[in-house]
This record gives C-alpha cells, sequence and structure tokens, in this order.
C-alpha cells in the first residue's frame, strides 16, 4: 500500500480510499492496480488524423476502448469539442454509447459534457438512456467551459439560455432530474427525465482550476483535474479538494482523477518522435490555423518557426513522453504527489497502431 505525504500534511493512500468510498450511495468505479500503482483510465478525443476522416477517428476510438479494455484499464471516457479539425467527439453520449455496446467491462462517460452548452433535462435523460443499456458503467462527467472557441460556444447555445453564470443551478437541476424529482417549487417541478431507472450514473466535476475543485469538495462529488492543459493549478485544487470536502449520499471520502498526457514507445526517441505532430497542432491552432493531426513524417518536413517551436515545447512540458519504466515511474509519482486516486491518460498519437502500443506498454509497466 503506497502511503505518500502530501504538501499540508496530507497521508493518502489509493486502496484506503477505495475501500472508504465503497460506503458511498454509489460507487464511482473504483479498482484496483498493483501496490504502488494507481488504477489506469483513459480520455479520448477521437482525434483526426491527417490522411483520414472524422468516421474514421470515430470508429478507430471505439476500437482503442475495446484495447485498453483488453489491457486492464478501468474507464473510457470521451469529452466534448465542437468545430475542431483535430477532434471529432462533438457528442460524447452517442460515442460513450457506442463504445459500452463494443465493450463489457469497461465504464464508460464524458470527460465531459459541457453542461452550459445544454438543457439540463436533456443531459440527464440522455445519460439516463445510457444507464438503461449499460447499468453500473456510466459516468457523468460535467464541465463549464464551451469546448470550442467562442463564435461557435455562441452557436451552439443560442437556445439554452444558460452560462457559466448559473452552472450551480443547472447542475442542481440536472441531478434533480437524475434522482427522480426535482424540488417543491422549483420552476420544473414535476417533469420527470425518461427513461427512469433504479441506478442513476455518478456525476463527476471536471476542471482544470479551482472552481470545480471548490464545488465538487462542497457537493461531496467526485473530482477529475485537467493536469493535461493546467499542470500549475493542479496542487491547490487537489488540495483543497481532499481538504474541503463533505461526505455525502453519493460519495463518503474524497475521490479525483488526475488526467495526465502520456506517450511511451520502445525507446525514449521514438516517444520523442510521436509527441512532435501534437506540438505542432498545438501551435497551428494557437495562431488560428487548426489542422488535423500531422504525422511524424510531415513534422520532420517542416520549417519551424521560433513561436511554433515554443508554443509546441509548452505545450508537450505536461505530457510525460519516453521510454515505459520512466514514464511509468514518474507518472507514479505524479499522481502520487498530487493526492489523486486515478490516473486518467489521453496520448495524441498520428497512427492508430503507435497509440494501441503506448497504453500496452504503460499497462505492463505499471503492473
Amino acid at each position: 500500500m503506497l502511503a505518500v505525504t502530501i504538501t499540508g500534511g496530507d497521508e493518502w493512500n489509493y486502496s484506503s480510499a477505495r475501500a472508504r468510498n465503497a460506503r458511498g450511495r454509489y460507487r464511482v468505479g473504483m479498482g484496483m492496480a498493483d501496490s504502488t500503482s494507481p488504477p489506469l483510465s483513459v480520455l479520448d478525443l477521437a482525434t483526426v488524423a491527417e490522411g483520414s476522416t472524422d468516421a474514421e477517428a470515430l470508429r478507430r476510438s471505439v476500437d482503442l476502448a475495446q484495447h485498453v479494455e483488453s489491457l486492464g484499464y478501468q474507464r473510457f471516457w470521451t469529452a466534448e469539442h465542437h468545430s475542431m479539425p483535430t477532434i471529432a467527439s462533438s457528442a460524447p453520449d452517442l460515442l460513450a454509447l457506442q463504445v459500452a455496446n463494443a465493450t463489457s467491462t469497461i465504464r464508460v462517460g464524458s470527460g465531459g459534457v459541457m453542461l452550459p452548452n445544454h438543457s439540463p433535462l436533456v443531459v440527464a435523460e440522455r445519460f439516463a438512456f445510457l444507464e438503461a443499456f449499460h447499468p453500473g458503467r456510466v459516468d457523468l462527467g460535467i464541465g463549464r467551459a464551451p469546448g470550442t472557441d467562442p463564435k461557435t460556444a455562441a452557436a451552439v447555445r443560442r437556445h439554452t439560455g444558460h452560462g457559466v453564470e448559473d452552472f450551480t443551478e443547472q447542475l442542481a437541476e440536472l441531478e434533480g432530474y437524475l434522482d427522480g424529482a426535482l424540488p417543491e417549487g422549483h420552476p420544473f417541478a414535476g417533469v420527470r427525465a425518461v427513461p427512469t431507472n433504479p441506478t442513476r450514473p455518478p456525476v463527476w466535476l471536471l476542471g482544470s482550476s479551482g472552481y470545480s475543485a471548490a464545488l465538487a469538495a462542497r457537493l461531496g462529488r467526485p473530482f477529475a483535474f485537467a493536469y493535461h492543459f493546467a499542470p500549475d493549478n493542479a496542487a491547490a485544487a487537489l488540495r483543497h479538494y481532499r481538504e474541503a470536502f463533505r461526505p455525502s449520499r453519493e460519495l463518503a471520502q474524497p475521490y479525483a482523477i488526475l488526467t495526465v498526457g502520456v506517450i511511451t514507445a520502445d525507446t525514449a526517441a521514438q516517444a520523442q518522435r510521436l509527441s512532435r505532430p501534437m506540438g505542432l497542432s498545438a501551435a497551428r491552432l494557437r495562431s488560428g490555423r487548426p489542422t488535423r493531426l500531422p504525422s511524424p513524417e510531415d513534422v520532420e518536413k517542416h520549417s519551424w518557426t521560433p513561436a511554433e517551436e515554443a508554443v509546441a515545447e509548452h505545450f508537450l512540458s505536461t505530457y510525460l513522453v519516453g521510454e515505459p519504466d520512466e514514464v511509468a515511474a514518474r507518472l507514479r509519482v505524479l499522481v502520487a504527489s498530487m493526492g489523486a486516486d486515478e490516473a486518467m491518460i489521453t496520448s495524441i498519437i498520428h497512427s492508430a497502431e503507435d497509440q494501441r502500443r503506448s497504453f500496452a506498454l504503460l499497462a505492463k509497466a505499471m503492473g
């Protein structure tokens, strides 16, 4: 059992956190790893590689879910993005259904659905639909960012009447539908989410700052932090989540996921080569010229500008890139130092074969 002293004197260990949370109202899906490793999960963005189509990217995502299930990964989440040529996961609920239909044990869900983009009733009904077909395997991860640029966000939200400023009210309404009834006096009291189920998916709060961490702590909900693009905020947010957590009917003790970018290969040089397309893609997105994910061969031919190099270096600095044992050691230390219970791995690689091998090598190295 791994016990790690965290800044502020907290002591955290993976096994005891899982055991305590078994007393909660619902299980958040706590798997087992070896004595020194957290459970592993996957965040996949249905990346569209240069030379492929959006439809092929979606099918590749389903194939990847089957692959990581066979490797023992615990959950497979997809995230809502809009109008981005590199990412095909615009409808994480529909993709989760396809993934669930193609697998049998891995948990499926969203990482996440951007709640201000939608009616809470529609979100509740779609995830109730998922739960009806795959009871006990569904996670509903909720975020409050738009998942796109401001212009597209306006197009997405034009009929919702919602924004981040009333996120807590939207969340309470969503959970009311999932619980079967809104409180008396609510404007929509009496409205029910259909289908109704004997079980409901756990609601995870997602974030890259302290806001969602504080809200998850106050409501007693599981929490997932996006370290892969906001590393500077992670330690403070997760520490506050643990320290301020209030037990709820849903969860007895805090439970946190740390989402980490990982690319591994048989050699460190090969892993670095596989990571470079992601850096160039980030640079193009930053400059307002988003494209599909280029191949390593195209990146090697590219004439980099100093600005592109700077963006790529900054973006890749949050990723763990290297050979498997080195990456696994760094991942264990990172997750433990943050006081997280689980590592959710995102791996953006041009080749489906290289991506599958990266997840396989990591699983083996983590035990």
